[in-house]
């Protein structure tokens, strides 16, 4: 991972640093030699400040890259994790219920025991990505157009599940998202303006990062059955978020009709092995006078994970695969659906990080209002 770029500017002056590292191969492919590619990559960094972009042509392959990072890195788990959760009996519990609380115990001995995941206070992690889309199929038709791939790096921050920071760069496109503990959010470098939504763990601490917030998340599932998965015997944990989850974590432009979470967990290891989602929305044709008609979005995601290593003490994935299924149907709106793959590698891990304030995951525009005032 590239970490630092070199001042092409001024020959004596020091290296910038990458606010988000970058893989080799991403830097490989901005020009034929390392004075270009400097020169393209300072070019790139400014444009990442900049309102203005060269052509349509840029807008329309930056507005294809959003549409991959807005999905693959978005805060769409509509639950809120509560922390310190794990001790709840199982006396009243049903037989799913108690195997699967019995399933996560075992999943917390795994990962280290619970004396080392309740350790984790924060974390960051720095990683890289391939990602790729299949054309869009239009009814039964595949609309032209090809598949594509590409590469890019990001870095997440995180102090508790709902207190999460999310830079992700591909090819000359970065999303920003992130969730203060009040509202998440995402934006991206084409589009200044804010997505808001309330607070919401992001799905990638789910992945294998987050051995604390993932037990805590299945605590209240259900043991539905076995399945294999990578050759290995699986029990599957399902969670549903009861109807009043759904409409607290719905607003006032859409609508959370379902959403369906498994986790598939080793009965050797007792790791995590695949992680499962799948929700629908509806995005309201009328807000002041909703009749039930709009735009219907559905997207169901598996990763698999991989290449569990510890790290002081707790033992993280560090590698996977996510293949999404994002399919949208309505009415005044032309069915379709994609197909998303994404390819990852954790670089870095860093546990309980000093002096990360939770200043420091507040929405872009209230950084910057706070900054101002603190200047003042």
């Amino acid at each position: 991972m590239r970490k630092l770029c070199p001042n092409v500017e001024k020959e004596d002056a020091l290296e910038t640093i990458l606010e988000v590292p970058i893989p080799e191969e991403m830097f490989n492919t901005m020009g034929t030699t390392s004075t270009s590619r400097c020169q393209n990559m300072l070019t790139w960094m400014k444009a990442q400040s900049s309102d203005k972009w060269s052509s349509p042509l840029v807008l329309a392959r930056i507005d294809e890259l959003c549409f991959l990072l807005y999905h693959v890195g978005s805060p769409v788990i509509p639950l809120q994790v509560q922390l310190d959760n794990l001790h709840c009996a199982v006396r009243d519990s049903t037989i799913q219920a108690s195997t699967a609380k019995y399933i996560v115990q075992q999943y917390i001995a795994a990962t280290g025991g619970q004396s080392a995941i309740s350790g984790i206070k924060s974390m960051c992690v720095i990683g890289q990505a391939k990602i790729g889309a299949t054309a869009f199929h239009l009814g039964d038709q595949v609309v032209k157009g090809k598949s594509t791939e590409e590469a890019g790096g990001f870095v997440l921050w995180q102090k508790n599940p709902d207190l999460w920071y999310l830079e992700f760069v591909v090819s000359g496109c970065k999303v920003c998202s992130g969730s203060n503990g009040k509202v998440s959010w995402r934006q991206s470098s084409s589009k200044r303006s804010l997505g808001i939504g309330p607070p919401r763990p992001s799905r990638r601490f789910l992945q294998g990062l987050d051995p604390r917030a993932t037990a805590n998340l299945f605590i209240d599932a259900v043991c539905i059955g076995e399945k294999v998965v990578n050759n290995e015997d699986c029990f599957i944990l399902k969670l549903e978020p009861s109807q009043s989850t759904l409409d607290a974590q719905s607003g006032p432009k859409y609508e959370i009709i379902h959403h369906t979470i498994w986790g598939y967990f080793s009965q050797r290891s007792g790791l995590l092995l695949q992680f499962e989602d799948s929700r629908m929305i509806r995005l309201k044709a009328n807000v002041k006078n909703d009749d039930g008609d709009g735009v219907f979005w559905e997207t169901s995601a598996e990763s698999v994970i991989e290449d569990y290593r510890y790290v002081d003490g707790v033992n993280i994935a560090h590698s996977g695969k996510t293949s999404m299924r994002v399919f949208r149907y309505g009415e005044h709106s032309a069915s379709h659906q994609r197909k998303i793959e994404e390819t990852w590698k954790i670089e870095e891990v860093d546990l309980n990080i000093l002096g990360l304030s939770s200043d420091f995951f507040l929405p872009p525009s209230e950084k910057k209002a706070d900054s101002l005032i603190k200047r003042k």
